[in-house]
């Protein structure tokens, strides 16, 4: 050590011109010569920063090579929809980051936001977060998809677009179940994102990605209190980003979310699959535009309701679909009525039922748990999702003292597609397992910690904020370990070499 600095010598870093290292496959074994060089000359001292820095810029260059991590994002909103009725989360694109506040929905596609020439975009919010709008002209890494452009005949023919022979740029215009739309053009730039790789280890990573700029929105959309800045769309096609992001080989093709249900709401999204061991799976629909599932029962406490199961196939124009881009929850009338008449029932003796509004309401002076039933809906596979009342319930005032609640579910008279919207996935663990065409649930605390695979044999520990590894399934092959090791031993001797003055 030299006054004023740190210095270390350089062959702590550096071996041999050439050294053997034995390697061992089982019983057997080979010799292989690496030959190796001096990164400086021999006896010159190295600063400990340059070293630093060397390091880090390797480092760099492993997690640009990395083929996989979790991704985690925060989550906003409540699925009350007397207060917020949406769930939402944050994204970052362009160079520099823009931030923007956008809705999780597993109903669709694209990722859009707002474009900074939208003409009836909203430009406050009741949510209480801010408005942003994508400015393009400000992303140094932007770039338009022009109607020539092979991505763009792709997106025609998978999603809503459109070719503007006049403009020659790759347009969108699409609309919503709820009514609402938007219009504007596909962009390539960078989605940045901290992908979690293991050990707390987070790395800043982004991604060119295609999505939406919205220069125009109608319906709801315009709405200024509970306006956001633009769509996720999960869904399982290939411009979704989780569909983008895990043929890039960035992270795995599952993503999971716990939607919490009280207080001020918030919950869990990650991109990578959240493991307990009660979590029971049912097989998607192949083949679908949406997560369709294969309803085949309702029961309400355990006795099954005479509902025909025709009612539930999924055909092109009826079936059960996931949504959590929806509030509540949508059931088809054959299922509906026969359902609300069970509830109704089960509970005459002690609640007083009410008509509101064309809704089956009843007031009651106790909590709605002691008194209403579970209510089951049975799937393909043996997988139940259980409701609770409040699952099924909104409360929706007082009467006398006493509270009111109405059924939460609405009648669908003239279509045949059974919504399960927020009012249903709320406090459960979702599981969106598109490797395996699989959707899986639990009943969860979702404002408690999980874990959560990257499905490349290492299971990790996470919070709504944190993530560590609690423990690790991997496996090294045998003739890495050994090899490993006889690295060690060699640069151990070397050292004592060099001390001795060799």
């Amino acid at each position: 050590m030299a006054a004023g600095g740190v210095f270390l010598m350089e062959a702590v870093v550096v071996l041999m011109a050439a050294s053997v290292v034995t390697a061992f496959w089982g019983g057997g074994g080979f010799q292989q010569i690496l030959p190796l060089e001096r990164a400086s000359p021999i006896g010159e001292t190295v600063e400990l920063e340059e070293i630093k820095a060397r390091d880090r810029a390797r480092h760099s260059r492993m997690l640009q090579g990395f083929s996989g991590g979790i991704v985690n994002f925060p989550v906003g909103g409540t699925s009350d929809p007397y207060a917020v009725g949406l769930y939402y989360t944050k994204v970052r694109l362009g160079s520099p980051p823009q931030e923007f506040s956008v809705q999780i929905d597993t109903g669709s596609d694209i990722l859009w936001v707002a474009c900074s020439s939208c003409s009836n975009c909203p430009h406050n919010s009741g949510l209480g977060i801010p408005v942003n709008f994508f400015d393009p002209a400000a992303s140094s890494t932007v770039a338009p998809i022009s109607c020539s452009e092979s991505i763009c005949s792709s997106i025609i023919q998978i999603s809503s677009a459109e070719c503007s022979t006049d403009s020659n740029r790759c347009d969108f215009s699409f609309q919503y179940g709820d009514g609402s739309g938007a219009s504007g053009s596909y962009l390539y730039d960078r989605f940045h994102f901290d992908s979690i790789l293991g050990n707390s280890l987070v790395a800043n990573s982004s991604a060119s990605i295609v999505f939406g700029c919205s220069t125009s929105v109608y319906g709801d959309l315009t709405r200024p209190d509970r306006a956001v800045d633009g769509i996720f769309g999960f869904g399982q096609h290939g411009l979704s980003v989780i569909s983008q992001l895990s043929s890039l080989g960035l992270t795995p093709r599952v993503f999971s979310h716990c939607l919490n249900g009280q207080g001020n709401g918030g919950g869990i999204l990650v991109l990578g699959e959240i493991l307990d061991p009660s979590i029971v799976y049912t097989p998607l629909v192949p083949s679908q535009p949406h997560y369709n599932l294969y309803l085949q029962s309702i029961a309400v406490n355990g006795q099954l309701l005479p509902i025909d199961e025709a009612v539930f196939m999924t055909t092109g124009t009826q079936g059960t679909i996931v949504d959590s881009g929806t509030t509540l929850a949508y059931l088809v009338e054959a299922a509906y009525d026969p359902l609300v008449a069970a509830i109704t029932a089960s509970v005459s003796q002690s609640v007083r039922s009410i008509t509101s509004k064309g809704n089956q309401c009843y007031v009651l002076s106790t909590s709605i748990s002691e008194v209403f039933p579970t209510v089951a809906f049975m799937f393909n596979g043996g997988a139940s999702l259980l409701l609770r009342p409040v699952d099924y319930l909104l409360h929706s005032g007082f009467l006398d003292g006493a509270t009111v609640w109405c059924i939460g579910f609405i009648k669908i008279e003239n279509e045949r597609t059974t919504i399960l919207g927020d009012l249903v996935l709320k406090d459960k663990i979702f599981v969106y397992d598109l490797a395996r065409q699989r959707i899986g649930w639990t009943d969860f605390d979702c404002s408690s910690t999980v874990n959560v695979s990257i499905t490349y044999g290492r299971d990790e520990f996470m919070n709504t904020g944190q993530l560590t590894v609690s423990r690790s399934s991997f496996r090294t092959a045998p003739y890495k370990t050994y090899a490993n090791c006889s690295l060690l031993l060699l640069v151990f001797f070397m050292l004592l070499l060099l001390n001795n003055g060799c």
